[in-house]
């Protein structure tokens, strides 16, 4: 059986997500710091747009059900990515879960693994897989679902006519019919 590594940071000193390389081309990154240790994992944008929202509805829910008040948003970190970014893994699959005894969000990030056969759909990630496990409270939290959200719409500004991503040299409009549209 392969040998899996498991990540893990409860709490970590700085857990955030960010990017490498110009709007266009970036890479993003969630990453966590503690204990001497700096792991970063890759993912796509729509994984950590949708980590954000899906955070947003786990406090919520968590306030509906046991009645915590929930934190407002705490200073924004707008640092950059600390260095070295060395990407452990590509993120896969990302869990999360509530821990009504220390009162956190606990988030964890899976490799990417071979695809699931037919029959396995919604299965538990292989053995084998790296995992990046946090575990941070709800202020953490609200100050991670902020950065995540600025970092996601800090990318190309969209098309006034389509919506999709301008490049610096512009793009093919499909409202002007395919002709080439400058910013």
């Amino acid at each position: 059986m392969p040998m899996m590594n498991v990540y893990s940071f409860e709490p970590p000193e700085r857990f955030v997500a960010g990017t490498v390389g110009p709007p266009g081309d970036r890479t993003f990154y969630l990453q966590a710091r503690g204990g001497g240790r700096l792991v970063s994992v890759a993912l796509e944008k729509v994984q950590v747009s949708l980590l954000a929202d899906k955070l947003d509805e786990l406090l919520d829910e968590v306030h509906a059900r046991f009645g915590l008040d929930l934190p407002g948003v705490p200073p924004a970190d707008n640092g950059p990515l600390d260095t070295p970014v060395d990407e452990e893994f590509r993120v896969g699959t990302l869990g999360l879960a509530w821990d009504s005894d220390t009162t956190t969000v606990v988030i964890e990030a899976v490799e990417a693994g071979e695809q699931e056969t037919e029959g396995e759909q919604g299965a538990e990630p292989g053995p084998g897989l790296d995992r990046l496990r946090v575990r941070i409270s709800p202020v953490a939290t609200r100050g991670f679902i902020d950065r995540a959200r600025r970092v996601v719409a800090a990318g190309r500004p969209p098309c006034p006519l389509c919506g999709q991503p301008l490049d610096p040299s512009g793009h093919l409009c499909p409202r002007h019919n395919g002709y080439h549209r400058q910013t």
